[in-house]
């Protein structure tokens, strides 16, 4: 039992599926997706948005597939992509069939606006045979009209409605790799037909906020959404959608995950928002620290407190504490204990060094660790 209950986060079980070599669903680490905004049919561009989203972490990227340029790129972008592809389809199955064929590990569609069954059917035996998954992707913005004229407007039983609709043709075709999502720019309504819809099936979920605004904005509505939802154990894959560079999405899902106790990567820092105690200047000295501190992947926490009020209590929790001191004299905690003094001069560097130490030093025992034991999941935890 968890010494500390209040923390305690009770995942919704779902069936796990695999998106190229990504488990989602089931046991899984929760995946952070993003988006690319680039044509695809420009292949070099796109990949090299796509290297960037990886190197900041990302699991999984998508790109759209609106036309016969953007699939016939395909090819290139899934064979050097470094991580798995989903191709977003709308309307135009054979854009599905493009993308299978071209590599994609899964492809985002709505089965019920692709046209007849027999359409439904030659994506379906294309995924089949080239090992895709789906998703199934609702969105309020474009709800049925059928289900607007029910319902009057976007309801979650509406959303909820939709995805359970959509589902039932892929199981009516003995397809079942698939998650879904059930999305709206409202985060209320997007909350309630996650909870709605984890209810009614056992599919694993995709969440996000769609169209929540730019970085700031958009950070905080989705923090709210994904936050509540997984805090309330239900997810298996986020997506942070803002009016951004990618990257920032990757960044704010692995913080929203971090935050939650989720997933960790990289380094969480605790800081204070400074005041007239502050023995050294903290708000200049996080930014630097985040921006020189960017490059770690491996999960550890470092404390930047200005004063001795809550400095060495921080640090106790924290690898890696500094809490500012009189005369310029500040102190280090290593692993919660004090360690030893430092001054304003070449606080950051010697930080830097300090992450960077410690970051190895977990690196090495990881990789001992992963070595005792074979056949653990690579997927970074």
């Amino acid at each position: 039992m968890s010494v500390r209950p209040y923390r305690d986060i009770h995942r919704r079980q779902s069936r796990q599926i695999m998106v190229g070599s990504i488990p989602v669903g089931g046991d899984a680490p929760i995946s952070v997706q993003t988006m690319t905004n680039t044509l695809t049919s420009d292949a070099r561009a796109t990949l090299n948005q796509i290297a960037a989203a990886r190197d900041a972490g990302a699991d999984i990227v998508r790109v759209s597939c609106p036309d016969e340029a953007s699939t016939a790129a395909m090819p290139t972008i899934c064979r050097e992509a470094g991580v798995p592809i989903v191709a977003d389809i709308h309307f135009h199955y054979k854009r599905a069939l493009e993308a299978a064929d071209a590599g994609a590990a899964c492809l985002r569609i709505n089965p019920g606006n692709i046209g007849s069954a027999d359409r439904v059917k030659e994506v379906v035996s294309a995924a089949k045979a080239n090992g895709c998954s789906m998703r199934i992707g609702v969105n309020a913005g474009s709800l049925e009209k059928h289900l607007l004229e029910k319902y009057g407007e976007p309801v979650p039983e509406a959303l909820v409605e939709s995805a359970l609709d959509h589902a039932r043709i892929l199981e009516d075709h003995d397809f079942f790799d698939f998650k879904i999502s059930v999305k709206a720019s409202d985060v209320f309504l997007a909350v309630a037909a996650y909870h709605g819809l984890a209810d009614a099936c056992d599919y694993p979920l995709h969440l996000g906020i769609t169209e929540a605004g730019g970085l700031r904005g958009g950070t905080v509505k989705s923090s709210i959404g994904i936050g509540s939802l997984l805090w309330a154990g239900i997810g298996d894959t986020i997506r942070v959608s803002l009016s951004a560079d990618p990257v920032e999405e990757v960044k704010v899902g692995f913080d929203i995950l971090k935050s939650l106790g989720l997933r960790h990567r990289g380094v969480r820092i605790v800081s204070c928002p400074s005041c007239a105690r502050q023995a050294f200047p903290v708000i200049r000295t996080v930014e630097v620290l985040e921006e020189r501190l960017a490059h770690i992947s491996t999960p550890l926490s470092l404390s930047i407190i200005g004063c001795v009020v809550n400095g060495p209590g921080e640090a106790r929790e924290t690898d890696i504490g500094i809490t500012g001191g009189g005369n310029g004299n500040h102190m280090v905690y290593l692993s919660g204990l004090t360690d030893h003094k430092i001054t304003d001069e070449g606080l950051v560097d010697h930080v830097v060094e300090l992450v960077e130490a410690k970051a190895a030093e977990i690196e090495a025992q990881t990789e001992a660790a992963n070595a005792a034991a074979p056949g653990t999941n690579a997927q970074q935890a």
